[in-house]
């Protein structure tokens, strides 16, 4: 195995050993904390222009199978393992990670102390780095690591230009994608929903003109704020049509309300962060993966109110409008990875849009 190395912006210099493409790979570092899932999260649109850092030591075991794929296309830059497994042991493996990463082009490196680079993070914040050969010169890599700025239109380049269909019998639902995860549209199709994917751009006038029962905003990579027609759109249906906001979505429905949102220190990734509900006490472990949150201290004089709280380190996880129908969790109720106990929130979507037309006629 060739040696590479991972060089971050602060000068630190980790030796490693390459699997995946040989290509170098630059992005914002960041850490992963679940013990398994390392498919769903690679292949999580979220990650656009990041590098993961898997802190579980080992990562590769179970292989790569059709199933667990949450796009089609992976958009992560790179891939950082304390070992990463030769061989696979499972009854639904089909390829190993590093065939995987091969043929989608995405550097891996394995050897790393993956401890000690995340507590790097967690004192320092996300730091940006690079993926190179061992050979090349690591002054040229910490300058480049330093003078190369992260891209602020990941949203645009996961984001499909084109609405298309996943027909249902049931209730129709507009999902914007702004880098939707595969798992959100499962969880509707199973609820026989008749649903109807839009670009993150769409217009009110375009969701209009379908005539949705509800619109869900998906999650997606970067920060909220880049995506300014999204607020404008938010502001103008959400008094007529039921909204359920994820993630991102969580994050623009706040934008869109006159609140704040914030990049966090090192962010929240992982299955097992987690959130109590403010009303009932009930507390969900969670499936989460951001980098950006919202300011709680923002909502003053909005129309909105703290619905979840995360218990960790106490920061905003859910929201609700006082009058429209408009709700939304910071973390992924769809899990993949991850426990499914927040499951339960797309059956509170489909129960406000049954109740916004007068009835329960899908139920």
């Amino acid at each position: 195995m060739k040696n590479r190395m991972l060089v971050l912006e602060d000068g630190t210099v980790l030796k490693g050993r390459a699997f995946g493409s040989m290509k170098d790979a630059f992005g914002e570092v960041v850490f992963n904390t679940g013990m398994t899932g390392y498919q769903e999260t690679i292949t999580d649109p979220s990650y656009s222009g990041q590098i993961i850092t898997f802190t579980y030591p080992l990562i590769g075991n179970y292989g790569i199978n059709r199933d667990d794929f949450e796009s089609i296309e992976p958009v992560v830059k790179g891939v950082i393992v304390k070992e990463a497994a030769e061989f696979a042991s499972n009854w639904r493996n089909q390829e190993t990670l590093d065939t995987f990463l091969k043929a989608k082009d995405i550097p891996g490196i394995s050897g790393i102390d993956t401890r000690f680079l995340t507590r790097l993070i967690r004192e320092h914040g996300t730091l940006k780095g690079v993926i190179a050969n061992s050979d090349q010169s690591v002054e040229e890599m910490v300058n480049r690591a330093k003078a190369s700025k992260l891209p602020t239109d990941q949203i645009r380049q996961v984001s499909p230009t084109k609405a298309y269909p996943s027909p249902g019998s049931g209730r129709r639902v507009v999902l914007i994608d702004f880098g939707m995860k595969h798992s959100i549209l499962r969880e509707l199709n199973a609820r026989q929903c008749d649903v109807i994917i839009m670009p993150y751009n769409t217009t009110a006038d375009q969701i209009r003109r379908l005539h949705p029962d509800g619109v869900m905003l998906s999650n997606g990579p970067g920060n909220p704020t880049d995506v300014p027609d999204a607020l404008e759109m938010i502001r103008d249906i959400q008094g007529d049509i039921p909204i359920f906001g994820i993630c991102l979505g969580h994050q623009l429905i706040a934008l869109a309300n006159g609140a704040k949102t914030y990049k966090m220190k090192f962010g929240h990734r992982g299955a097992n962060h987690p959130v109590q509900d403010v009303a009932t006490g009930r507390v969900d472990f969670t499936s989460q993966n951001h980098g950006f949150a919202v300011d709680e201290n923002s909502l003053a004089g909005t129309d909105l109110v703290v619905t979840h709280r995360e218990l960790n380190d106490g920061t905003n996880e859910g929201l609700k409008h006082k009058t429209a129908p408009v709700f939304s969790v910071q973390y992924h109720p769809e899990s993949a990875p991850g426990p499914s106990d927040a499951n339960y929130l797309f059956d509170r979507f489909m129960q406000l849009m049954d109740t916004a037309k007068g009835g329960n006629e899908h139920a």
